[in-house]
């Protein structure tokens, strides 16, 4: 009897343990996916009227999980997108997700209705208001190893900080006075900071800003030899300087370096107008910018 009862408790161990074991491996796999879970938007949508929503960054991706929905960006605004449905009154949920240039993944679940709430929706003041998604970030290749949010609060303490480094790189004419203040290098990355002051009352509207590698002496009749470099990133988008006042702007780049017969031309030229200012920058200016580092970080 005490051989049976002992075979019987042995037995009863057995069978329960594999059963619970199993049991814990999956409580734990499956416990991975609510951590890391991106708890969706709710919005209605109709056939009758568009519904746009107004992101904190530029729009860079949506994808739209059916035909009910179609959508596209604002004309003039990056990060203005406009959604409405393509089919009236469609019965299912379905959804749509967007990545913005700040590296941020929105995720939206969709219902039709006839009469939506809401039509147009900031996210800007719904992140000022609810901290979500925190650490919900795309990574994008011409960064590299850096994320789009410290890209962005790199560009954003170099813009604060306001420090002058350099002191003999700047253009002037017309009352326009065009500065280099500042190169920072951080992992592969030149960024530069500029000032635009207007010294006079007639506006000064950027029509666009040019980096190009250029020879330093161009002999008569040969082939000028330029090498366009595009930003990665502007902290501040080109506008209008009203008269008497002062912009201040940074721009990101990849690491390069150039020969000593040529130079890099930082040039900005006014709609409409003549008064195009030109920065000249050589090697040796971009072999003395500073570390990151140094501007003291808060994270």
């Amino acid at each position: 009897m005490k051989q049976l009862v002992k075979t019987l408790m042995i037995l009863t161990i057995f069978v329960g343990y594999a059963p619970f074991s199993y049991s814990q491996v999956k409580l734990s796999e499956s416990a991975t996916l609510p951590m890391g879970k991106i708890e969706p938007y709710q919005m209605e949508v109709t056939y009758d009227k568009t519904s746009h929503l107004i992101f904190p960054s530029a729009i860079r991706y949506v994808d739209l999980g059916s035909n009910y929905l179609i959508a596209g960006k604002a004309e003039d605004a990056e990060n203005v997108l406009r959604v409405k449905a393509a089919i009236r009154d469609f019965d299912s949920e379905t959804n749509f997700s967007v990545i913005t240039d700040d590296g941020r993944f929105y995720s939206f679940n969709v219902l039709y209705s006839p009469y939506p709430d809401i039509l147009n929706i900031d996210l800007l003041k719904m992140h000022k208001s609810a901290i979500r998604n925190v650490e919900n970030e795309a990574m994008f290749k011409e960064l590299g190893n850096d994320s789009p949010s410290l890209t962005g609060l790199l560009m954003e303490t170099i813009h604060k900080q306001n420090r002058k480094n350099i002191k003999h790189i700047g253009s002037r004419s017309f009352g326009i006075q065009f500065n280099l203040k500042g190169i920072y290098i951080h992992n592969g990355k030149y960024y530069f900071h500029t000032e635009l002051k207007n010294s006079t009352n007639v506006p000064f509207n950027i029509d666009f800003i040019t980096f190009k590698v250029i020879d330093k002496k161009i002999a008569k009749r040969t082939v000028v030899q330029e090498r366009p470099l595009s930003p990665l990133r502007a902290y501040r988008s080109l506008g209008l300087i009203t008269g008497k006042s002062v912009e201040r702007n940074v721009f990101l780049l990849d690491q390069f370096t150039i020969a000593d017969d040529k130079m890099l031309l930082i040039e900005i030229f006014e709609k409409n107008g003549g008064r195009h200012q030109v920065l000249k920058i050589e090697n040796s200016d971009l072999v003395k910018a500073g570390l990151i580092t140094d501007l003291h970080l808060k994270f």
